[in-house]
């Protein structure tokens, strides 16, 4: 838990003036992993952590244009001439400027801002940190500025931000759940139209853990574009078939079949778990409004296995926490690896105050293996 009053007498101490705060939250995916870049189905949830930016106009810098912004996590600062063309720095400054950048193409108008930025949301966890720091601090640019910003807006900026600062095509589920998050509820976001609808989640039933494996595999941004091509590559073969489509989830899984045999290895693998995923999406959405928790975890289980075997974006870490799990169905409804693979974390849907039970199990029996 973040400290706000500290946050606010540091920035003041640091900055000679007084702050507004704003924040962003991290997420959790329950169902409907890479499919987000096909504009498909997912199921999101904000969680409690948050990236908190408390910021302010600089009174004393009225002819340049510059950011001032220090990080309290990575004991970090920096400044940012908007005067001044973009030099990607390959650091955590690339997302500041990277949003900053984007507003001003968009047609807002920034001047010399103090940031100071603190976050209690793990990084490499999977739980989209880097998409809460573009939110929160898209929105504390926007508003300190004078210039509000619709939501849905500022979640695209973010998502253009990672595309043309970071290197990074991700679809717009982290940055528009972080942006329009509700408490209690996940969100079921189609990701083409990015209309959404509020699924309440009964808490009183029901316990979600992330368990975070503590690893982060390098090959992760790398291979997450090469499926992402091999999606692109069997949509096109795909449209032989079916000429009216633009997207893969637009296929039905029985639609699939009739012609998977015409996709070659591993784009035939990499289309079945989009395809699979997005109706496993819709199906959960359906079964988590009902309360129908064993329905739901049944669809979590086939979810992993998809991104295990189809997708393979696994690793053994991640393999390993869903198997505990497993042996663990007395008080485990469903589990799944979530984010972009390769290392991460695991969401598990875990009958009522049976959490720490959970956590003790996992704590003592991952460590040993």
């Amino acid at each position: 838990m973040i400290d706000l009053e500290k946050l606010e007498s540091e920035f003041a101490e640091l900055y000679q003036h007084q702050p507004q705060l704003f924040k962003a939250p991290g997420r959790v995916n329950l169902i409907g992993e890479h499919t987000d870049h096909d504009e498909g189905f997912v199921l999101p949830m904000a969680i409690e952590q948050n990236v908190y930016v408390a910021a302010g106009l600089n009174p004393n810098n009225s002819t340049k244009r510059i950011i001032r912004v220090k990080s309290i996590n990575l004991n970090s600062s920096a400044e940012i001439n908007l005067d001044q063309a973009f030099s990607k720095k390959n650091n955590w400054t690339d997302y500041i400027e990277g949003v900053a950048r984007i507003l001003e193409q968009k047609g807002f108008r920034l001047n010399s801002t103090d940031l100071l930025i603190n976050s209690d949301i793990p990084q490499g966890a999977g739980v989209s940190s880097s998409a809460a720091l573009e939110v929160a601090v898209g929105r504390a640019l926007t508003e300190i500025n004078r210039q509000p910003i619709e939501t849905t807006k500022l979640a695209l900026i973010g998502q253009q931000t990672e595309h043309k600062f970071i290197g990074v095509n991700c679809g717009i589920m982290d940055q528009l759940t972080s942006a329009i998050g509700l408490e209690h509820h996940a969100i079921l976001i189609d990701c083409h139209t990015l209309e959404n609808q509020p699924i309440p989640i009964d808490f009183n039933e029901v316990e979600i853990v992330i368990t975070d494996s503590g690893v982060k595999h390098e090959l992760a941004s790398s291979e997450y574009n090469n499926r992402r091509q091999d999606c692109k590559d069997g949509l096109k073969i795909l449209q032989q078939f079916f000429p009216n489509i633009e997207w893969l989830h637009e296929l039905t899984y029985a639609e699939f079949k009739l012609y998977e045999n015409r996709l070659p290895e591993p784009i035939v693998r990499r289309c079945r778990h989009v395809i699979t995923e997005n109706e496993r999406t819709k199906q959960a959405a359906g079964f988590l409004s009902k309360k129908d928790y064993q329905s739901f975890g049944d669809l979590m289980w086939q979810s992993h296995e998809s991104l295990k075997n189809d997708y393979e974006v696994s690793c053994y870490e991640l393999d390993l926490l869903v198997d505990l799990a497993r042996q663990r169905t007395d008080i485990v409804y469903g589990s799944r690896m979530f984010g972009g693979g390769f290392g991460g974390s695991t969401v598990t849907l875990v009958k009522k105050n049976h959490a720490a039970e959970f956590r003790e199990f996992i704590n003592e029996n991952f460590k040993r293996k």
